[in-house]
């Protein structure tokens, strides 16, 4: 079932206020006990209204439930403003060790499926006994719970769902993070994403040697604006703690001492847990956020193989990081979405599915995926993901640029890829991971005889292709390790009247080559030796308009967004200046990406 939706009535951006809440809202701070004997701080917002008994919503975080003191009130609660006046009491939990809360924090505190007595917790064990606790001790409360969180809080309700208390009921991890060595955060495909890990690690990752008031968080100087100079002047990895973090940082060493996918990442990896689960769930992520698009993906599908019972809901939208909880969500950098679906998304999507499951209301006719379908900007439902009628379609890199429904020449493509002058992800100045560059103009790459062009003729019907892209690239270098970036680009026509030539990043991913056969033992390539490289990139769902090309690029380096590859086999994590090197690579016919395609009488606008 497919729907499509028009002009949206505008709803309030602002949120409740302070004299809203205060009015319809009495807080309270609780230590609550768990297990093992550690509490945690929990903030509780409960409505004046004793007309009837109240869910509970809760958010467990580490990134502070501040203000602190019970006189102290937040700006807005809940998940948006249309929940928070619809009444809810509102939890708000520092997670184990962070901020005020006692015990230790654990970055993705690995799952411990069997637990042989009260010392073993982890965060299905907290949230189970913080369901427990609240569901006895607040007062007017309905016994129903659920969960949400966006991004690492996304993690604890993902985390917190399994082996879940009777009371909780529902859970929305959004944007959840499942596992930073193959597709989350820090690394992707076992690439390290250098610019966010090193930002976001330099603040979160200071220690906090006993419950106190979160510290303020200031942002790293980098001492220029231009993170392209600045990470290349900073050299192999290891001078990120020799010159700045001086080993200070706790989990980035740990990061550099576990450069393959071992048991230290392993046992971080939340997706083979996420089983048997028995809350509904609403899985939110959006197609552009550069943090943890695959983590959505990936909480969505698990419960979904391995939950078949589980009332499991998808919602992917056109948004960044976190874009569908604070903004309008029209527009991204300079593509715009003709309707504001964040706003949509809260209203009618997010707002039912809570309303549903605390309290009964509505008839929960959401569809299992609601999801946006860039390109013709549409909502769409389908009764699963992918879509059922999706068929498989495979375009070869063909001779002479070509990108074709057959393969067609002979031969190979080849250039110089010198790490002293990696390919820039963006063509603007940055020090950060910036929010627009996954649909950002490519334009700028295009030009470089570092990076190969392949594009189709015009389109003379809407092409619109769904699910995972699947890359089978036939590669060959004469260095020993080598890192293939694919990027699946939209071509708009040059006679445009806004965006014309504009070349839309769609979807692009980064696979580290000596990891092609396992993440766990890398494998250097044979100099010289046609080698099979097979990576997926996360899910799509767009539709190249009649009139429109596809282009795929194809290069070894996007830097800073991904380390540099020094080309030679090594332990890049512990790689010297020395190793870094200078070498031809090769992409050979056979090439191909392949992908999912909606037929056209399925697509029909």
């Amino acid at each position: 079932m497919r729907l499509c939706i028009g002009l949206l009535t505008a709803v309030a951006l602002f949120g409740q206020g302070k004299a809203f809440i205060l009015e319809n809202y009495t807080k309270y701070e609780y230590r609550v006990p768990m297990r093992d004997g550690k509490r945690l701080f929990t903030s509780v917002y409960i409505p004046k209204d004793q007309s009837q008994k109240w869910p509970i919503l809760m958010n467990r975080t580490p990134y502070t439930v501040s203000p602190y003191g019970p006189d102290q009130y937040k700006e807005d609660l809940g998940p948006s403003t249309i929940l928070g006046k619809a009444k809810y009491i509102f939890v708000y939990q520092d997670v184990r060790g962070k901020h005020m809360s006692e015990g230790e924090f654990i970055n993705m505190t690995p799952h411990k499926a069997v637990k042989n007595g009260p010392k073993d917790v982890d965060e299905s064990s907290d949230t189970y006994d913080t369901i427990d606790w609240l569901t006895k001790n607040l007062p007017n409360n309905n016994g129903k719970v659920c969960t949400y969180g966006i991004s690492y809080p996304g993690f604890y309700t993902a985390a917190g769902m399994i082996d879940a208390h009777p009371a909780h009921v529902c859970a929305s991890p959004q944007a959840p993070i499942t596992d930073w060595f193959t597709g989350d955060d820090f690394h992707r495909n076992g690439a390290l994403y250098l610019p966010h890990a090193f930002n976001f690690l330099g603040g979160f990752g200071k220690a906090r040697p006993e419950p106190s008031l979160p510290p303020k968080r200031e942002p790293f100087d980098h001492g220029t604006p231009d993170g392209y100079k600045f990470f290349l002047k900073m050299g192999p990895l290891y001078n990120a703690n020799e010159k700045y973090y001086k080993n200070q940082i706790a989990f980035w060493t740990d990061m550099m001492k576990h450069d393959t996918y071992d048991e230290f990442w392993q046992s971080r990896n939340l997706r083979p847990h996420l089983k048997s689960i028995k809350p509904a769930v609403m899985t939110v992520g959006g197609w552009f956020d550069a943090e943890n698009l695959y983590g959505a993906l990936q909480v969505y599908k698990n419960v979904e193989k391995a939950s078949p019972g589980t009332k499991n809901m998808l919602v992917m939208g056109p948004w960044r990081h976190g874009q569908w909880a604070r903004e309008d969500g029209d527009s991204l950098g300079e593509v715009k979405f003709n309707a504001k679906t964040s706003l949509y998304y809260r209203e009618f999507i997010e707002a039912a599915f809570f309303d549903f499951h605390l309290k009964g209301k509505g008839k929960m006719e959401l569809p299992e995926a609601y999801v946006f379908e860039t390109g013709t900007n549409v909502w769409r439902q389908f009764a699963q993901w992918p879509p059922a009628e999706a068929k498989p379609m495979t375009l070869s890199l063909n001779a002479n640029g070509a990108l074709g429904r057959t393969a067609a020449g002979t031969g190979f493509e080849e250039w110089i890829s010198d790490p002293a002058k990696p390919v820039p992800y963006i063509e603007e100045v940055s020090n950060r991971m910036t929010r627009e560059h996954m649909l950002d103009d490519q334009r700028f790459a295009g030009t470089r005889t570092d990076v190969m062009v392949y594009e189709t003729e015009v389109l003379e019907e809407d092409l619109t292709i769904t699910g995972p892209i699947k890359n089978s690239l036939l590669f060959s270098t004469d260095g020993t390790d080598a890192d293939l970036i694919v990027k699946v680009i939209d071509v708009y026509p040059d006679d445009l009247p806004e965006n014309a030539g504009y070349q839309q990043l769609v979807r692009g991913e980064v696979f580290r080559g000596k990891f092609r056969n396992s993440f766990s033992k890398p494998e250097p390539f044979v100099p010289n030796q046609p080698t099979k490289v097979e990576y997926e990139m996360n899910d799509i769902f767009h539709t190249f308009r009649r009139g429109h090309k596809v282009m795929v690029q194809v290069q070894s380096s996007w830097f800073p967004l991904v380390d540099r590859n020094p080309q030679k086999f090594v332990n890049i994590n512990e790689a010297k200046e020395a190793d870094f090197e200078k070498h031809r690579h090769r992409l050979h016919r056979g090439s191909t990406i392949q992908f999912l395609s909606l037929p056209s009488s399925s697509a029909q606008r």
